[in-house]
C-alpha cells in the first residue's frame, strides 16, 4: 500500500512547526517516529495534504527533574524514557510500560509525545499519563498552554489538542513515601496492542493506610479511564482489609463502552479487565509494603 500523495515539511523550531500547522490547519499533521500514523497513512484509513516532519526539533528531546516533577520532552523516545535513571526513580510506572510498547524497532523510533497524542484507547503511554495526573505542555503561534492529562483525552483517537497546537513536553509529578506501582496488560501475541490493561499506583502512610491511590484503564474504552469511584472508595483504608479482586471487579463494573470484536467480547474484556486489575492492584501493595 501507498499513502495518498502529501507535501513534506522539517521544520527547524518548534515555532516554525507550529506556524506550519496554523497555516494547512485540518490539512496537515505533525509527525514525530512516525510508527502509528505512518501504518494508518499506508492503509488509507487517513489522508492528510501536509506532513510537518519533527525529528529535527532537539528542542522537544530530554529527560530533566524539576521541582516534585521529571519532565520528559515529547520527542524522546521510548527506547530512550525506558534506559532513564531519573524515569525509574521519579516515575517508575512509565519505565515498566515501556517493554509492554511494541517491539524494539519501534522503541527505538516511536516517541512518547507521539503516542500521547496519537491517543489509541489499547496504549500504555496515555493511561500511565492519566495514572500519574501529568500535564502536557502544548505550543501554538498563540503561545504556551498546560493542559492536565484528564482533560487531554476526549475521545477514541481525540485529544484537546487544536490543529495549530504542538505538544512539546510532559511532566510526570512523582510520589514520594511508601508507594508501589504496576502495569498488567493481556495481548495475544507479544508486541501487539492489549485487549485489556490496568495501572496501579498506590502510597501508604505510616501505619499501612492508603493515603494516596490511582487505578488506569487501557483498552477498555474509547480512551484510557480512571477508576475514581474505587480510589476514593479505599482512601483512608489499611491495606490489608482491601481485597485485589473486589477492587478490579469495582474498577470495570461501571465500563459502558468496551470495545467488541472476533477476538473477544465486551463481557470478555471487562472481566479480564477485573483481572488484570486485581494483579496489578496486588503487585503495587506488595512494593508499597516491601520495607
Amino acid at each position: 500500500m501507498k499513502p495518498a500523495a502529501f507535501e513534506y515539511h522539517a521544520p527547524a523550531t518548534a515555532g516554525e512547526a507550529v506556524e506550519l500547522l496554523a497555516e494547512w490547519g485540518d490539512e496537515a499533521k505533525a509527525i514525530a517516529g512516525g510508527q502509528s500514523l505512518m501504518p494508518m497513512m499506508l492503509l488509507r484509513l487517513t489522508v492528510f495534504d501536509h506532513l510537518v516532519d519533527l525529528r529535527r526539533l532537539h528542542e522537544l528531546r530530554g529527560i530533566r527533574q524539576r521541582e516534585q516533577a521529571v519532565w520528559i520532552g515529547a520527542g524522546t523516545t521510548h527506547s530512550a524514557v525506558g534506559r532513564s535513571d531519573l524515569i525509574r526513580q521519579s516515575a517508575p510506572l512509565l519505565a515498566r510500560a515501556t517493554p509492554l510498547i511494541g517491539h524494539a524497532q519501534i522503541r527505538n523510533r516511536g516517541t512518547l509525545g507521539g503516542s500521547i497524542a496519537h491517543a489509541d484507547a489499547a496504549a500504555e503511554y496515555p493511561a500511565v499519563a492519566l495514572t500519574l495526573d501529568a500535564e502536557f505542555e502544548l505550543l501554538s503561534p498563540r503561545g504556551t498552554r498546560t493542559v492536565a492529562a484528564a482533560d487531554f483525552f476526549t475521545g477514541m483517537w481525540a485529544t484537546a489538542l487544536e490543529p495549530d497546537e504542538l505538544l512539546t513536553g510532559i511532566t510526570v509529578p512523582e510520589w514520594h513515601g511508601r508507594r508501589g506501582f504496576a502495569i498488567e496488560e493481556f495481548a495475544r501475541r507479544s508486541g501487539d496492542f492489549a485487549m485489556a490493561g490496568a495501572t496501579v499506583a498506590v502510597g501508604l502512610d505510616a501505619d499501612s493506610r492508603i493515603d494516596r491511590c490511582a487505578i488506569g484503564l487501557f483498552g477498555l474504552g474509547p480512551g484510557p479511564e480512571r477508576a475514581h469511584h474505587i480510589e476514593r472508595e479505599v482512601l483512608g483504608s489499611h491495606v490489608r482489609e482491601v481485597s485485589a479482586e473486589e477492587v478490579g471487579r469495582a474498577a470495570t463494573a461501571r465500563l459502558t463502552s468496551v470495545p467488541a470484536d472476533l477476538h473477544g467480547s465486551a463481557n470478555y474484556r471487562k472481566r479480564l479487565g477485573a483481572v488484570l486489575v486485581a494483579r496489578a492492584w496486588q503487585r503495587a501493595v506488595e512494593e508499597a509494603t516491601d520495607d
